[in-house]
């Protein structure tokens, strides 16, 4: 229920409010508060004077003054003409003025951000005011967003570049609209899924999927078509896929499922894969082994242009190989590949 308004709240209201006065240690709490350094700068002597915080700030031990060529020695390499031209340049400035810089703490980078007028406005005694702020968190978010913008921007490129080669490819091999809208939509969603599972993975594994959690979510949809579910096994060692390897990683996966499910063990509900790969240092061998679908034999001439896109994308994108053994009980493929383009 709401509360009706009683006689001594309009007594209150008709209380006019007192204006805060604000002594010099409320104002010292407050800029503390704030992390706010402040600094004086005499601009014929050039000497700085700095409170506890600014000291704090620039990884100096207190004192009662600094020159601004001292502060300038710790300033990065990168940034110390500029913000010594720009400091000598405020007082031409009009208004307020902002700069930002690193400076360097033993090992470490801070970025400050110095504010003050310019136009020698307020200048007391040839002396004018400002403050420090560090800025390093505001900085390091904002590098982060660069960092992002700049690698979905990379994967938007490599994404387009892709789809527009397997357009192409797609064109060649199939022989009606019907045929390539389908085909390439399968191809493009192998892609999606793969681009699903990239994120950064912990202890330099790589940057994207782990390659038990790639293969897995690839073949999913080729396990539900069978008469039992399980009938595709995965057994990988724990390592980490990079981004560019796990897009290669998932058109031969996507290609090896659908010459499967054309001519191999996945084209019967009762057939079987396993995929396997047995640790070792330098190269990662893959073994697709298939049992339990219709004789197979060993095709002749040159393959068609899957083939050729499996082959290519191993050799090239992932230094490495291909080799396929026609076993009467089911094909038998080998993918032999660099480790370290694999992370990549």
């Amino acid at each position: 229920m709401q509360r009706s308004p009683s006689q001594s709240d309009n007594h209150l209201a008709s209380i006019p409010l007192q204006p805060h006065v604000w002594q010099p240690d409320h104002l010292r709490l407050a800029v503390t508060a704030a992390g706010v350094a402040l600094w004086a700068w005499n601009v014929d002597t050039d000497v700085f004077t700095m409170d506890a915080r600014g000291f704090e700030l620039w990884g100096r031990p207190l004192r009662e003054t600094v020159t601004f060529e001292e502060l300038s020695s710790h300033i990065h390499p990168a940034d110390r003409d500029r913000v010594r031209a720009a400091f000598a340049a405020t007082r031409a400035v009009l208004g307020s003025y902002e700069m930002d810089f690193r400076i360097l703490i033993g090992d470490d980078v801070r970025w400050i951000a110095a504010r003050g007028q310019g136009e020698d406005a307020g200048i007391v005694g040839r002396t004018m005011f400002g403050i420090f702020l560090d800025v390093t968190g505001r900085k390091q978010a904002e590098e982060g967003h660069e960092l992002l913008a700049g690698e979905m921007s990379h994967r938007v490129k490599n994404l387009l570049s892709i789809a527009t080669a397997l357009t192409a490819i797609t064109s060649r091999s199939t022989t009606t609209t019907a045929d390539m809208a389908r085909e390439l939509t399968q191809r493009l969603t192998a892609l999606g899924r793969a681009h699903d599972l990239v994120r950064p993975l912990p202890g330099g594994q790589g940057k994207a999927a782990l390659l038990g959690d790639l293969l897995s979510i690839l073949l999913a949809p080729y396990d539900d078509m069978g008469a039992f579910s399980g009938r595709i096994r995965v057994s990988v060692p724990r390592m980490g896929v990079g981004e560019a390897a796990a897009t290669t990683l998932a058109l031969v996966v996507h290609e090896l499922a659908t010459n499967s499910l054309k001519y191999g063990a996945l084209s019967v509900a009762t057939g079987t894969l396993d995929v396997s790969c047995p640790v070792q240092d330098d190269v990662v061998v893959i073994t697709w082994t298939e049992r339990g679908g219709p004789p197979v034999t060993a095709p002749t001439g040159p393959g068609g242009y899957g083939s050729r896109l499996l082959k290519r994308a191993v050799t090239q994108q992932l230094d490495g190989s291909v080799e396929r053994t026609w076993d009467e009980a089911g094909v038998i493929v080998n993918l032999t590949m660099n480790k370290a383009y694999l992370v990549t």
